[in-house]
């Protein structure tokens, strides 16, 4: 297998956008401001009929303002909550919103791992998102955990608000980002820790991590699944205890398609690509194919026995050819054909030798147009699986372990999964529609909708008079690790919420100016935050 394989792979999943974007940064094609406000008829705001004097937040990392892999100072700066509170201030909001600040500039993205690693950046070397060096542990908060508005915990799930092992250290449910910041960790609660601050006024945006976890491991963690009966009686504890605990108002958001974000899209399903005018690429697909032609051979012996259908055989077959081929794929909703290669060993249709070298392709298969590559994946394909072996190239002459990819069984279950847990977080929200203002992101004529094309139209929003993608380069919305928005992206979420505050509480208020807002960081090398370009606001 040639060495530059992998290079190739990846430059051809991230290489076109990020390119274009590099000869055209002196064009100022995004602008930097939107459309002025007519100061001679300044607007007067009101909050309408809620109480925004003490605005808490509670949610996991699209609350904390978790971007780019890692918790740290910038995205918490431009967190959902804190643009969403700089505005209810124009409306009697708090003069300060207090978040637990981890005091860092780089963050940790291997929090497993000694926080060696810290936040991702756009590096236009790959180009493709990488860590920076020199992460940060997750230290104690020093300031008052009293005053704290933002309870946001990157990575809990909706059971996660209501148990003391939340912060208590070798238990499953623990989570260091919480411990940092909790009244008193192995024995508060998240949603305890918040009601005893008598909010006002609240936004709750939680249950993402009940499907998403499930699906960036590649549907292979059942654990984090969340059963939809355990879910509602989760979520039902956690409304009802704000509603009889608290007086407040406020607003629940639901999943959105989380399947359309960066994560699952970035990387296409055929970047296997061999040029037809290359002889070294013509002879890779010669030598493919015959490799494979023993594999085919003993699907078609299956089928011959009446082991296989026609349509299995089909789908299982591997065969190369010039241009884009799609990725090999271990897909393990696929039936094990490992005693049925044993059958073809026993009667002597193959050797020992032949039966153990199709043992990798038992459940092995090219992945569909419409499936899903996630996007650690692209640091993966093309790369060998056996340093020793050059012929081990994963997701080409061996199939990519299951945990990079999402067949449409898998989408299918993870879709019914999320639409399950809506209709829950819509039903319990609307028990409560008196103080509770519901927002569901995926309204059909929504804003999510428009921006992942589920509409119908092509991905990507209008605002301002600029286009902006449903990508994380710097001409995007989301940040680089591919889940969670940019501060641009995060300006847009907080103006949906306040679109929604007026209609449901007759309330007047400023927007976020989302042009004035960073988009991500363009780096260069593997070197510390420092080595990176200043992030792009109003490019």
């Amino acid at each position: 297998m040639r060495k530059n394989l992998h290079s190739n792979i990846v430059k051809s999943i991230f290489g076109i956008a990020l390119l274009a974007f590099l000869s055209s940064c002196n064009s100022d094609p995004l602008g930097t401001t939107e459309p002025p406000v007519d100061t001679n008829n300044p607007i007067e705001y009101s909050p309408g009929s809620a109480d925004f004097s003490n605005y808490v937040a509670i949610g996991n990392s699209l609350t904390a303002g978790f971007v780019d892999g890692a918790l740290y100072n910038l995205g918490q700066q431009k967190s959902i909550p804190a643009l969403l509170a700089g505005q209810l201030r124009a409306a009697g909001g708090q003069a300060v919103f207090n978040q637990p600040s981890v005091n860092s500039d780089y963050g940790c993205s291997n929090p497993g791992s000694g926080c060696t690693l810290g936040k991702y950046k756009l590096d236009a070397d790959i180009p493709g998102p990488s860590p920076t060096i020199n992460g940060d542990p997750i230290t104690a908060y020093a300031g008052d955990k009293s005053s704290l508005h933002n309870f946001g915990v990157p990575g809990i799930q909706v059971g996660q608000l209501l148990t003391p092992d939340t912060g208590t250290p070798g238990t499953a449910a623990f989570s260091p980002y919480y411990a940092r910041f909790a009244s008193s960790p192995g024995t508060s609660t998240i949603l305890g820790d918040v009601i005893s601050t008598d909010p006002s006024f609240f936004s709750l945006w939680i249950g993402n991590n009940d499907v998403l976890g499930y699906a960036t491991s590649g549907a292979t963690n059942e654990a984090i699944f969340t059963d939809p009966a355990a879910f509602r009686a989760r979520f039902e504890i956690v409304v009802g205890q704000l509603m009889g605990q608290t007086d407040a108002e406020g607003i629940v958001v639901d999943i959105p398609p989380i399947l359309y974000a960066p994560y699952f899209q970035a990387v296409p399903y055929n970047p296997v690509v061999f040029d037809p005018e290359s002889d070294a690429d013509m002879g890779l697909v010669s030598l493919l194919n015959a490799n494979f032609s023993g594999f085919n051979a003993a699907l078609a012996g299956l089928q011959g026995i009446g082991q296989l259908t026609a349509a299995d055989v089909e789908e299982r077959k591997i065969q190369y050819t010039a241009g884009a081929n799609p990725v090999l794929i271990q897909d393990l909703n696929l039936e094990d054909l490992s005693s049925k290669f044993d059958v073809l060993a026993t009667f002597g249709a193959i050797t020992a030798e032949q039966r153990a070298a199709l043992q990798p392709y038992v459940q092995a298969r090219p992945i569909k147009q419409g499936e899903i590559i996630t996007l650690p994946a692209g640091g993966v394909i093309g790369t060998l699986a056996d340093p020793n072996n050059p012929t081990s190239v994963l997701g080409v002459a061996l199939p990519l372990p299951a945990q990079f990819a999402l067949a449409a069984a898998d989408i299918q279950r993870i879709e019914q999964r999320r639409g399950e847990l809506n209709a829950i977080i819509a039903d319990v929200a609307g028990d409560y529609s008196s103080r509770i203002a519901f927002y569901n992101t995926n309204d059909p004529n929504g804003t999510f909708a428009d921006l992942f094309g589920i509409d119908g139209s092509a991905p990507g929003i209008e605002f301002g008079g600029q286009f902006l993608n449903a990508d994380f380069t710097p001409f995007g919305l989301f940040s680089t690790d591919g889940i969670h928005p940019n501060p641009r992206g995060a300006a847009i979420v907080a103006n949906e919420m306040l679109d929604l505050i007026e209609s449901s509480f007759s309330a007047t208020l400023p927007r976020v100016n989302v042009l004035s807002l960073p988009t991500v960081a363009l780096c260069t090398g593997q070197g510390a935050a420092s080595d990176c370009a200043s992030r792009v606001a109003g490019l």
